[in-house]
């Protein structure tokens, strides 16, 4: 089976040359196109999954190497465990419905193009094995990604106090984009550089099963604060956030999706992946700041939310709040606390991706995604985006029975647990779910409820989710719904490998 993980991350990028070198091709046949490409790419996820669980998720499988550089040594070195699995699975799942969602959607070749480029370029990062590799995989990822928000990025947004509009708008968070990314890039790099000069490879899984050896505590701090710095723009972490809020406003619909259910996940993984298990000592050591970014940006992000007025602003925002908590499971170094991050990680996915996918489609019928533009009595109005919403929203707060609920959870356990943390760190990230409740009550409160007293919908004719947009949706709201319900086979998945991951197995001091 070694051609599997070969064919996994060439599927998609393959597909996205192909859209490119057919100029004359007709958006639509190209978004159909994309489709089966993003199909082929799951099914191959779903078979190398299948295989890596009969092998056993606890450590690396399907393993190939070939020659990349000789000259320096160099390997593309590819691999799946029970930590990269899901978020294959995901990425392959989230390719089929953005290039299936496009089809009905304004759909543009080089869009398809990009959105593959983006799903091959994230397959090749959750998959690598060579530090080099999966540094060049992450930079693949972010290249089309600007071309999605600076060129197919939304000009309508309305001027505002201290925040641009139009096509100044696109261009601003086009540019934060690339400012933020290719700086974080940038530190990533020289903290990867410090690494391979010290321990004198660049082979994952042996530096792993060193845990350390060979650089000092000091050199670890060191690479440890570059990675953390360079991982934690993409994540986003509290205050190196302020590149996304903008970038999932401006983005289109399809973007939204790629930016919270995939790229978001990048700066996640490499921290579990990278710095965690190669930098011990480094990341304990620095593990109170990162714990204490967290809970500020769940706080932060949360208090926000209370007041924006933006509904798709208000998503982007809330995912700074989510990913806080995925940190924060991180920065507590036990096991309960990583598995929470992951479970959170996934589940974020999940639910920000849905909704995207349902605010996009009311601003494409409003024409605004301005609460008060929305207006009230979506129950009334448009009940399938409505009851689309709500699920989304409840999610979101964290409601037990849904898929948010586990991460986060876990993420405070971990933390309440751990010697590095304390039990501070998790009052507040509590505190931070009572906050999430609050702005996602806010939000059925006026748009759920009630009834437009203005006439402005007298006469018009809405539609509701039509068969198309429902088919898209609903393998989200079925995930978001089993994810809540039914944790056990993603956390067993992800269990054997997290404590080989952690220090000392994962043993808390």
């Amino acid at each position: 089976m070694t051609w599997l993980l070969p064919a996994l991350v060439l599927t998609p990028l393959v597909g996205s040359v192909l859209l490119l070198g057919l100029p004359r091709l007709d958006g639509v046949v190209a978004a159909r196109l994309g489709t089966l490409v993003g199909l082929a790419t799951l099914v191959l996820g779903v078979l190398a999954t299948v295989q890596t669980g009969l092998d056993g998720f606890g450590r690396t499988q399907l393993e190939v190497r070939i020659a990349w550089v000789p000259a320096l040594g160099l390997e593309a070195h590819l691999g799946m465990d029970g930590v990269s699995a899901p978020l294959v699975l995901l990425t392959g799942l989230l390719s089929v419905l953005v290039c299936g969602h496009l089809v009905r959607n304004r759909p543009d070749r080089n869009l398809l193009a990009c959105v593959l480029a983006v799903t091959g370029g994230a397959i090749a990062t959750f998959t690598a094995l060579d530090l080099l590799l999966f540094f060049i995989a992450f930079e693949t990822v972010l290249i089309p990604m600007w071309f999605v928000i600076r060129v197919w990025g939304d000009t309508s947004q309305p001027e505002r106090p201290g925040r641009p509009g139009g096509v100044r708008a696109r261009d601003d968070a086009a540019a934060r984009f690339v400012l933020y990314t290719a700086t974080g890039s940038a530190l990533m790099l020289l903290g990867i550089i410090l690494v391979i000069a010290r321990a004198g490879t660049s082979d994952l899984t042996e530096l792993i099963a060193r845990g350390g050896t060979g650089l000092t505590s000091t050199e670890q701090t060191v690479a440890a604060v570059l990675i953390v710095l360079g991982l934690a723009v993409k994540t986003p972490m509290w205050p190196l956030h302020t590149w996304l809020p903008p970038a999932h406003t401006i983005a289109p619909t399809a973007g939204s999706v790629l930016l919270a259910g995939i790229l978001l996940k990048l700066g996640t993984y490499g921290l579990v992946r990278v710095a965690v298990p190669v930098l011990p000592a480094g990341v304990q050591n620095i593990a109170p700041w990162l714990g204490g970014f967290a809970v500020a940006g769940i706080v932060w992000a949360g208090l926000v939310c209370l007041t924006e007025r933006d509904l798709k602003r208000l998503v982007a925002q809330s995912s700074v709040a989510h990913m806080g908590f995925v940190l924060l499971g991180v920065a507590s170094m036990t096991p309960t606390g990583l598995q929470g991050a992951l479970y959170a990680n996934i589940a974020h996915g999940v639910v920000s991706a849905l909704l995207f996918l349902v605010v996009g489609a009311l601003k494409d019928r409003h024409h605004s995604a301005d609460l008060t533009e929305l207006g009230p009595g979506l129950r009334d109005r448009l009940p399938r985006l409505g009851w689309f919403l709500t699920l989304g929203a409840v999610a979101g707060l964290g409601l037990p029975g849904l898929a948010v609920f586990w991460g986060e959870l876990l993420a405070i356990a971990g933390a309440w647990q751990s010697t590095t943390l304390g039990r501070p760190y998790a009052v507040i990230a509590a505190v931070g779910t009572v906050i999430a409740a609050a702005y996602w009550l806010r939000v059925l409160r006026v748009l759920w409820q009630g009834t437009p007293d203005d006439g402005r919908f007298d006469g018009q004719h809405i539609p509701d989710a039509t068969t198309h947009e429902t088919t898209t949706v609903m393998p989200l709201v079925v995930l978001t719904v089993v994810l809540g319900l039914v944790p056990g086979p993603l956390l067993s998945t992800t269990a054997g490998v997290v404590r080989l991951l952690l220090p000392g197995g994962g043993v808390v001091p």
